[in-house]
Parts: C-alpha cells; sequence; structure tokens
C-alpha cells in the first residue's frame, strides 16, 4: 500500500540545508528520505531526529553523479513508501579555489563539480519524472546558489555548476509541467561549518559580518531558513514554477 503521507526526496541530507529540510517536513506530516553519499552515522542522526517527529525515514546511500545510483535510490523509495511527491535537489560539493587562479581548477575539477551539481540534479528529476507525475501536484525544487546569479563563491566550476542548475530549471518546468513544477532557490551566504571550513574561519567572520551590516535585510541566510523557503516552494506556491528565488538578504542587490 503507497504511504498515506506525502514522500520528499532530499538529495545531500545528511546535513546543512538537506538535514534541515528533512526534519521540518517531518514535522509538517511528510516522510522524508535522507540520502547521503558519505556520512552514514550523520543521516542515521537525522533520520532519528525526523522519526521523533512522527515520520517513517528512509536512509539511502547514493551518489546522485551516478545515473545507477539515483534510478536505485527512487527505486528503494518506490518499494518501500509506494510515492514520490517532492523532489529536492539539495546534494552539491565544490572546491574552494581564488577566481582570478585560472590554474587552481583543472578539467577534473569542472567535470565533478558539474557531474553532481547539475547532471545529478538532472539524473534524479529524469528517474523521478513517473512518479512525480502520478502523484499529481508534485514539486521539485533544485538548490542553486547566488554563484550561479553573480559569478561569485567558492569557485568559477561552483559558480558556472549553478548557472546551469537555473538554466535548467527553466528547461525542465517547461516540460515537466502541469503535474510537477519545478524551481529554484539561490542562497547567499549559509550560516554553517560547510562554509567556515571551506572559506577559513576568518575569512568567514569578516565576511558574514561585512554582509550583516552592508545587506538591505542586514541577515544572512541558515540552514533553517533556507528549508523554510523550499518548504514553502513545494507546498504552497501552486502556480509557480520555472522560478529562481534570491535567498541573500538582498545582496543581488549590491
Amino acid at each position: 500500500m503507497p504511504s498515506t503521507r506525502p514522500v520528499a526526496i532530499v538529495t545531500g541530507s545528511s546535513s546543512g540545508v538537506g538535514a534541515a529540510c528533512v526534519q521540518q517536513l517531518a514535522a509538517r506530516g511528510w516522510n522524508p528520505v535522507v540520502n547521503f553519499s558519505r556520512s552514514d552515522a550523520a543521516a542515521r542522526e537525522v533520520a532519528k531526529q525526523c522519526e521523533a517527529a512522527g515520520a517513517e525515514v528512509l536512509v539511502v546511500k547514493a551518489d546522485v553523479a551516478e545515473d545507477a545510483d539515483c534510478r536505485r535510490l527512487v527505486k528503494e523509495v518506490m518499494d518501500r513508501f509506494g510515492r514520490v511527491d517532492a523532489l529536492v535537489n539539495n546534494a552539491g560539493t565544490t572546491k574552494f579555489v581564488n577566481h582570478a587562479d585560472l590554474d587552481g581548477l583543472d578539467k577534473a575539477d569542472f567535470l565533478h563539480i558539474y557531474s553532481v551539481n547539475t547532471v545529478g540534479a538532472f539524473q534524479m528529476a529524469r528517474a523521478a519524472e513517473p512518479h512525480l507525475r502520478a502523484a499529481g501536484r508534485a514539486a521539485i525544487v533544485n538548490v542553486a546558489s547566488i554563484a550561479g546569479i553573480k559569478g561569485i563563491g567558492s569557485s568559477i566550476a561552483y559558480a558556472a555548476s549553478k548557472g546551469a542548475m537555473i538554466t535548467m530549471t527553466k528547461s525542465l518546468a517547461r516540460v515537466l509541467g502541469p503535474q510537477i513544477r519545478v524551481n529554484a532557490v539561490c542562497p547567499g551566504f549559509i550560516q554553517g561549518e560547510w562554509l567556515r571550513q571551506g572559506m577559513g574561519a576568518e575569512t568567514y567572520d569578516r565576511s558574514k559580518a561585512f554582509l550583516e551590516k552592508s545587506t538591505p535585510l542586514q541577515a544572512t541566510a541558515t540552514a533553517d531558513t533556507v528549508a523554510e523557503t523550499i518548504i514553502s516552494l513545494i507546498e504552497n506556491a501552486s502556480l509557480v514554477t520555472g522560478e529562481t528565488l534570491l535567498l541573500d538578504g538582498g545582496h543581488h542587490l549590491m
């Protein structure tokens, strides 16, 4: 029997924005799928927190860069729950390289970053598409970045991959309607250890302080605030598709 609760797959959900998404979805009556590629222990801990909110949770190890893994992930979800109502393409990777250091990136870096950030999102959408269509009023949310709008961020390769993800969002929105809405969110600076480790503590603290002083809203995102917007696009935005929503406190206006 299919699950009586709606089911959401959130890729890369053992930490950060993905973990916040599955936890909030669980609290709102969804059965979330926790996906990870490396940290089994972290994924299991997130799953426990979702179960404490009353959800039935499936934990699946899968690398979205591998099409076979994407198809297997979706099959495991269907075998367990019999439905998929939402897909959040959150899994992502980068390499922190100063944009002026053109020799700091090579072909392998670009291909790896694209394979996860852009191709992985496409492969997940393709694997889930028939089941999302069957759900009727389904949604895909792609987690892009302000980097894909402004050409900033951890590296040129990362910014380019997120720009491609934004374009892909529009393409998918055209072909997956009317049953599936497809939108993207573009967070700016997100507070958390991932960015602190990548930037280094001193640069992280300096950047955070500057943005919280100079942007129109004088605020930076957290995993929870990004997750809130993702869930709003899934549950509430019934006439919104093909859109890209910036979550940066107005940084893009500067």
